[in-house]
């Protein structure tokens, strides 16, 4: 019997311990290890982050359903990989001995990197629940006392769908509160143009994100350096292309909510040979470390090189269908390696598809494959997104609850595009 370890219980870890217990069946052991007892949806933040959703729409308790589906749990943060023994070491001391290894933990949010960034400073974050929370706890301050706001992504971020996001979510729950004229809002952004995201740009996304922030008078700084944040206030460089100061910026601010640089969190990131220098896990195409055979990871916590130079760093963003698609291969190839004792052979899709809620309409694209050069290129907004992208967080709920391994992105994200499938060329 095999004892296959799932570090980590996101919306990466908690899909593949599914299907990997499907896969292998009642003969070997699925052990998921998460340092927190509930299961929490993170795309759903935003709304979170302006009262729309209460945690209790957006988690759920992670023992009682894995159990349901013969899948153990055990609550504790990893403190230490040992990668050479084969064992997991706990904050309590505890030793978790694993054959297999999957990797799911996410990212560690490297707030540290900006002097004043992040929810221990001056800036609220929607990257995890209680950072939502705590933002929306800002929120109320601001419509109390309405005044500038700042939203977007520091250097080195590579997610910036969240930060659009909140954007229009914040101008439509502003607009709710009929306070929207009070409030002057900035994007600030490391992409070297609007609608970049990571990707060198989707489609139309220049224009489009463009023409909405305009539409809701929201005025925007790329290739954002910010040196500093304090009490009210931001230091912004602004550069050219040539990398060099072209502007700098004073920008004050009642809320502010920018996305920080990603990296690997220090229980992983430690293990040498398994991680680039962010501490990144190195995979091949099978979502297996060359160093560690037994090591599978995916998700966030992978390394993915950037698309492209930019004056101001800008790294490459996994979405949910990537991430989905990695988490299925994992499970492919531990069945291939378990149970038939053959060599890995499936590997995840490098395609791209995004839901993004814009408050009250919204924009999906679609990028094959999300590095370019690209076979399709495919960005479209509409009311239709924003309703879409409601029912794809009922739809993974319902799937975190039952355990039915069914790809969420492709029944019902894809339908909801219009789209039967996406297939490698």
């Amino acid at each position: 019997m095999a004892k296959i370890v799932v570090l980590g219980a996101g919306t990466g870890g908690m899909p593949a311990a599914y299907e990997i217990k499907e896969a292998l069946g009642k003969d070997h052991e699925v052990l998921v290890v998460n340092e927190r007892p509930e299961f929490r949806f993170v795309p759903s933040n935003p709304w979170v982050a302006v009262g729309w959703r209460n945690s209790e729409a957006v988690t759920m308790p992670i023992e009682k359903y894995l159990n349901k589906k013969k899948i153990n749990f055990k609550c504790a943060r990893v403190d230490k990989i040992d990668a050479e023994n084969n064992f997991l070491l706990t904050s309590d001391n505890e030793q978790i001995d694993y054959d297999y290894l999957i990797i799911a933990t996410g990212p560690k949010l490297a707030f540290s990197n900006i002097p004043g960034a992040g929810p221990e400073g001056f800036t609220q974050s929607v990257c995890t629940l209680d950072h939502a929370e705590k933002c929306y706890d800002d929120f109320e301050k601001l419509v109390a006392n309405p005044g500038p706001v700042i939203v977007g992504s520091f250097q080195g971020a590579s997610c910036f769908g969240p930060a659009y996001e909140y954007a229009f979510i914040l101008d439509k729950a502003l607009r709710d509160e009929k306070i929207r004229h009070k409030v002057p809002m900035y994007f600030v952004t490391s992409e070297p143009y609007i609608g970049h995201l990571g990707l060198g740009g989707v489609g139309d996304s220049k224009s489009m994100l463009e023409s909405e922030l305009r539409h809701r008078n929201i005025k925007w700084i790329c290739n954002a350096n910010v040196d500093e944040v304090k009490e009210g206030k931001m230091l912004i460089s602004e550069l050219d292309r040539k990398g060099e100061v072209a502007f700098s910026h004073e920008l004050d601010f009642n809320h502010s909510m920018l996305i920080p640089p990603f990296a690997g969190v220090d229980a992983v990131a430690n293990v040498e040979g398994l991680c680039n220098p962010k501490g990144f896990v190195i995979t091949d195409e099978y979502q297996r470390s060359p160093k560690y055979p037994n090591i599978f990871s995916g998700g966030v916590c992978v390394a993915i090189p950037p698309v492209e130079a930019t004056p101001v760093p800008t790294g490459t963003p996994k979405t949910g269908y990537m991430i989905e698609t990695m988490m299925t291969a994992i499970a492919h190839n531990l069945k291939s390696i378990v149970v038939h004792n053959e060599v890995p052979k499936t590997k995840g899709t490098w395609h791209a598809i995004c839901l993004a809620d814009m408050g009250d309409t919204g924009a999906a694209f679609v990028a094959m494959p999300q590095i370019p050069p690209r076979n399709v290129t495919w960005f479209k907004k509409g009311k239709w997104v924003h309703l879409a992208k409601i029912a794809f967080e009922k739809y993974f709920m319902r799937k975190m609850r039952t355990g039915v391994s069914e790809p969420v992105y492709e029944k019902y994200v894809l339908k909801a595009l219009g789209i039967e499938r996406l297939e490698d060329e």
